[in-house]
């Protein structure tokens, strides 16, 4: 079992994924810088794309760092299963790379948010959500500034049909109303997976929910059920 968690020029939160990996979990975990284009990622298991502003959010959200040398190989790897787990900015660069349908679009409000935000599990029939329970509900950070999910309405309708909503933006009591959207999304969704379930994208940061320091536990659970699949 072994991790590996991406750097792109501009990433701020890939300390904190590796971080949350080795000392948390315990997990063997290795950085992997951007430009390594002959790295075919043999040997991990899972593939972390972490959050920030990858070459500075020019042109478009992960529209450059789509095309960093890395990710040839982070798309043949996902292709033939791997587990890739694409938070907040991973998430805006997984839906580039169109292995995650949809795209990320300038919050509704217009404004970046940073606080902690109530989501609710959709589906726990996924590597990266086992553990968790239906419709529970989870305090995890958010920090985004173009995080509002958008897809044509046949995708959203496949998203639901397949199963593949895993979190939406609820209230403390789990109901899930446009007041609880912190920034827009369509159906108030958080995190999506592909339809074979080993690719998911989200933009709350669990990796920032692992320690009671930080006020929540709430993503220590996925980074879990992570680890037992690949146990």
């Amino acid at each position: 079992m072994k991790f590996g968690v991406v750097q792109f020029p501009g990433s701020n939160c890939d300390y904190d994924c590796y971080y949350a990996l080795k000392n948390i979990l315990k997990a063997p975990v290795e950085m992997i810088w951007h430009k390594e284009k002959e790295h075919n990622l043999k040997g991990y298991d899972c593939i972390v794309l972490p959050g920030g502003f990858s070459y500075g959010d020019y042109l478009r959200v992960g529209a450059i760092a789509r095309y960093s040398p890395i990710m040839t190989a982070v798309i043949d790897f996902a292709l033939k299963g791997g587990l890739v787990l694409g938070i907040c900015n991973g998430f805006q660069v997984l839906t580039e790379a169109k292995l995650l349908p949809g795209a990320l679009i300038r919050n509704e409000c217009l404004h970046f948010i940073c606080r902690q935000q109530t989501i609710r599990v959709e589906n726990i029939d996924t590597p990266f959500t086992k553990l968790y329970h239906k419709e529970q509900v989870l305090k995890i950070p958010i920090a985004h500034g173009e995080g509002c999910y958008y897809a044509d309405e046949e995708t959203i309708s496949e998203l639901e049909n397949h199963h593949q909503v895993l979190f939406r933006y609820c209230d403390a009591r789990g109901e899930i109303t446009r007041e609880a959207n912190p920034n827009g999304s369509l159906s108030n969704i958080a995190g999506i997976c592909n339809r074979e379930r080993n690719i998911v994208g989200l933009m709350p940061h669990p990796e920032r929910a692992m320690e009671e320091c930080l006020a929540s536990l709430d993503g220590r659970l996925l980074f879990e059920s992570i680890v037992i699949q690949l146990k």
